[in-house]
């Protein structure tokens, strides 16, 4: 009985100082539950863009082969959540994106915000399956990264509940968090 408590504990303590792998060190408010259930290639980071022009010209393409990669993202629901994870033996957030598009030949820089930094900005109304989308959640601007799955869901290594899993954005908490996504060529 005592072990199984101290596993409990274990666990809870966990889910609480678990992190998205961000160099503020600091922990994140714990997310709601929803109400409903090769060698890689660099990715560049954008040129910056003046005021007087835009960040994006032309309209970017989607992702190489979305399904694909939004098919091993959720092939890893329920992988435990780890604090600087990157492999299928636990995740955090900005170690899950790296990794799902590891696997199709797409190297992401490890840190959220240089993912934020990576690919070509989308905006909201234009976000496709595959997309990266970004949030502030332990510290201002981008803190925590998923992937797009379409409409308003995309999965993401939260750390309340331990493993990875599907949310959607346009709820109340990940909503007033939302700061941008981009979009990773392949």
């Amino acid at each position: 009985m005592m072990r199984r408590i101290f596993g409990l504990f274990v666990v809870m303590a966990a889910a609480v100082t678990g992190a998205c792998a961000s160099s503020s060190g600091a922990v994140p408010r714990p997310f709601p539950v929803p109400g409903h259930p090769a060698a890689p290639t660099a990715v560049q980071a954008p040129p910056p863009s003046s005021p007087a022009s835009p960040a994006q010209a032309t309209p970017a393409q989607p992702p190489a082969d979305t399904y694909a990669l939004t098919g091993t993202a959720l092939s890893l629901r329920g992988t435990p959540y780890r604090n600087g994870g990157s492999d299928p033996g636990g995740f955090d957030c900005s170690g899950f994106t790296q990794y799902v598009f590891g696997q199709h030949g797409i190297a992401l820089p490890r840190e959220v915000r240089d993912q934020y930094a990576a690919g070509h900005a989308v905006k909201p109304e234009e976000v496709v399956p595959g997309d990266l989308l970004f949030f502030t959640t332990v510290a201002p601007g981008a803190s925590h990264v998923g992937i797009s799955l379409g409409g308003d869901e995309f999965v993401h290594a939260p750390s309340s509940s331990g493993v990875v899993r599907v949310e959607h954005v346009n709820t109340q908490y990940w909503s007033q968090r939302f700061v941008g996504a981009r979009r990773i060529q392949g």
